[in-house]
């Protein structure tokens, strides 16, 4: 092994980085063949092998994170669901657990993600219709009923803006359930900086909006909640907002920057940290693309996080990514077609070495998946864990003239997108000026032209179109819901020692004016029941609210 950790010979990585991994993770079964008998071998490479390319489990990860990949287990296969209410989520996370699901993701209304009750005017018609509506503690205890939250492999929530107060209840269920927070394992995005350039969740200015993230970065640090993920830098909302695959890569790493940054203000060390940090990408259907896309990640993380951060240890530099077949991809018409466009798009995402993957439902274009949708998208993952034998060898692809040439040239790319960004100022200063926005306008319109002349062909709907119309069944929320979220909200009002709630809140406005980690406060909040909509007011009054700026 050379003095940059860089394993040069098929001996040596035996040696170094397989047997010792093998110790401790045995692979699934004593040998792998293909239907008609042959054998698999567990990495085919040159010996040596192009230093970019290296080892998996190696320095700089291009072939994958672990040194047997999903010889030893499958990735994390949770679906993202969420609706309604918190009993109607808990029902739906049930069924899918007990069809297999490994984990789950919960999907948030908007109302939740933005820090409003139920009964706030700006809620109205919204509550419970994009994802399960989450108000107080009250709700997250509902939500997780009879579900054992240790034995899940993994949870995982889109809160961003509100990711540390999701995270605090997280960690009051848990004491109620008398289950050891640092034995969870906990997915919590918590990436604001792309809200205010893909999707609009967002609630403070970006500089609070970081510094609030990174209180929970430094809480898990501190509390040593060393299975917990306090961090998901996210490209997949930036790629669906219509970016390339390189742009995807450089403005979710130049974010994850701003968090690396904050954090090691706070002088916290970037070998303790950066091991729990993934990233939350877009798994697309232009196949090879992709592919190379999970590749280059890891090598330019690698990178990034030796050179510029100084990392030592071989943990903090490996990007583990979580995977999400690319919503943009499905279309309206022909839906059934979306089913083969998610199993291109899941086998991509594995011959790109993820570790967790949420499939997108064929019936997503219309409204979130119904229970049968939701079911043919989670054995569309177990199909090709299964059934394809590409799990049984490691980095199937590596080598192929045409992955290593696109790996290479994403690698330039993103790293140019990285420097003039870096030469703009940072995250912060291209969603100030507009650069990442503009960016992102020019690359939807490339894209959407393409479409509209037919450079690039998308099935039935600019060619091979039908005239019959398909008739799928399509996820209705109860109309009900709202009103007896709203009634909840007020009961809950009633009944909890609100002297005891307005004190905590006052706590809380005084940690957020003296720029104090506010995790503990937020935790006091959150068991006295305050609601979500209430600490954001709290949060408000010190922070402000951001006010998108119009970029042409």
């Amino acid at each position: 092994m050379t003095d940059n950790g860089t394993v040069t010979s098929k001996v040596e990585w035996e040696r170094d980085i397989l047997q010792p991994s093998l110790a401790g993770q045995p692979e699934r079964a004593a040998e792998f063949k293909t239907i008609s008998g042959l054998p698999l071998e567990r990495l085919y490479s040159a010996d040596p092998p192009d230093a970019e390319v290296g080892f998996p489990g190696a320095f700089p990860f291009t072939r994958g994170v672990t040194p047997t990949m999903y010889r030893h287990n499958f990735w994390v296969m949770g679906m993202y669901s969420g609706f309604g209410s918190a009993e109607e989520a808990n029902q739906r996370y049930r069924a899918l657990l007990e069809r297999g699901q490994t984990g789950f993701s919960i999907a948030l209304d908007l109302p939740t993600q933005c820090g409003f009750d139920a009964d706030d005017p700006m809620s109205t018609g919204e509550v419970g219709k994009v994802g399960v509506h989450i108000g107080s503690l009250a709700d997250m205890e509902r939500l997780f009923a009879g579900i054992p939250l240790e034995k899940v492999r993994q949870i995982r929530t889109t809160a961003n803006a509100i990711g540390p107060i999701i995270a605090a209840m997280y960690l009051a269920v848990f004491e109620q359930q008398g289950v050891d927070p640092r034995n969870a394992r906990m997915f919590i995005q918590n990436d604001v900086l792309k809200e205010y350039i893909a999707r609009g969740t967002y609630i403070f200015p970006p500089e609070a909006g970081v510094k609030f993230s990174a209180d929970l970065i430094e809480y898990c640090a501190q509390q040593g909640l060393t299975d917990w993920t306090p961090l998901a830098m996210s490209g997949y909302h930036i790629r669906d907002s219509g970016s390339t695959a390189a742009q995807e890569l450089a403005f979710t790493f130049a974010n994850g920057m701003a968090y690396l940054d904050e954090a090691l203000s706070r002088g916290i060390n970037i070998d303790q940290f950066a091991p729990q940090i993934w990233t939350f990408l877009s798994a697309g259907v232009d196949f090879l693309e992709e592919v190379a896309k999970f590749r280059a990640a890891r090598r330019v993380w690698a990178k990034l996080l030796r050179e510029r951060y100084g990392a030592q240890n071989p943990e903090a530099m490996k990007l583990k990514i979580f995977a999400y077949t690319l919503g943009g991809n499905l279309v309206a018409q022909q839906p059934l077609n979306n089913i083969a466009r998610v199993a291109i798009e899941t086998l991509a995402a594995v011959l790109g070495g993820v570790q967790t993957i949420a499939t997108s439902s064929y019936d997503e274009a219309y409204s979130i998946p119904t229970e049968e949708a939701a079911t043919v998208a989670l054995r569309t993952q177990q199909i090709v864990a299964h059934e394809t034998g590409v799990t049984d060898t490691v980095d199937a692809l590596g080598g192929s003239h045409a992955i290593e040439a696109l790996t290479d040239a994403l690698e330039r790319e993103v790293q140019g997108y990285l420097d003039k960004i870096e030469a703009l100022g940072g995250a912060v200063a291209c969603i100030d000026n507009g650069y990442y926005q503009q960016q992102l306008s020019e690359a939807a319109y490339r894209y959407q032209r393409q479409i509209e002349t037919e450079e690039r062909v998308i099935v039935g709907l600019n060619r091979y179109q039908s005239d019959r119309a398909e008739k799928i069944p399509v996820f209705k929320p109860n109309p009900e819901m709202e009103r007896g979220q709203i009634e909840r909200n007020q009961a809950l009002r009633r009944e909890r020692d609100n002297e005891r709630m307005q004190a905590s809140l006052a706590r809380l406005s005084e940690a957020a004016r003296a720029n104090e980690n506010l995790m503990p406060t937020l935790i006091e909040s959150v068991k006295a029941y305050a609601t979500i909509g209430e600490m954001c007011a709290a949060l408000r009054e010190v922070y402000g609210t951001y006010t998108a700026s119009q970029v042409i």
